[in-house]
């Protein structure tokens, strides 16, 4: 994987097959699809986008909480910490298919290793179904979710592609989820990119590689 400010080159098949169809195009299409992936701390991933894909391939991205019990409305964050709404910190990435694919965005959900207090640093690897589902693990647990047929065929695809060249010869297993998307609540005001943008030496919890 190579990594250069405002952009990330994939070495994945079918992500690469991507990268060098819409890297090339500089003119908008005016549609935008959603994207949702959860991994951690939702600042993280988010930051990944945005540092990465932001400046040149055009995404846009917004924090919040999904894949939790439908009764809980509008959860807040400390409800989500708690882990009594099964609902995850992720981030939503709105995105032209004409400049940037889908196979490409997957790449950060499944390659990288989170803060050290996260339980997914402990495994060395995103999530694992060995641990205990302590409100934390719920919380940052690590989930392509999927908006359609053909996002849920490339985000098992990808995954596969990936396990196959850096994870198998390791003998480690990928164990993200992929779940269909459910409803999407914004995070708090405070949790947006103005937090990002006002501490910028915060510290980042998505910087390691898994090769």
């Amino acid at each position: 994987m190579t990594i250069i400010p405002g952009l990330l080159v994939p070495t994945i098949p079918l992500a690469i097959a991507s990268y060098e169809t819409t890297s090339k195009n500089t003119e908008p299409s005016g549609q935008v699809e959603v994207a949702t992936f959860a991994n951690g701390c939702f600042w993280g991933t988010q930051e990944l986008f945005d540092k990465y894909l932001g400046p040149t391939r055009g995404v846009k991205t917004t924090v919040g909480y999904t894949g939790g019990d439908e009764k809980f409305k509008n959860p807040t964050y400390d409800q989500v910490c708690s882990g009594m709404t099964s609902f995850a910190e992720a981030c939503k990435v709105e995105y032209d298919p004409a400049l940037v694919g889908y196979a490409e965005l997957i790449l950060p959900d499944v390659i990288v290793a989170l803060n050290k207090n996260s339980f997914i640093e402990v495994t060395t690897q995103p999530l694992s179904i060995h641990e205990p589902a302590t409100a934390e693990a719920v919380q940052y647990r690590s989930v392509i979710f999927t908006h359609s047929p053909g996002q849920n065929q490339i985000a098992h695809k990808v995954t596969d592609e990936v396990q196959e060249k850096y994870f198998s010869p390791k003998g480690l297993e990928i164990v993200t989820a992929i779940d269909d998307a459910g409803t999407w609540y914004d995070a708090e005001a405070y949790h947006q990119k103005k937090y990002l943008e006002l501490n910028p030496d915060h510290g980042s919890t998505h910087n390691t590689l898994h090769w």
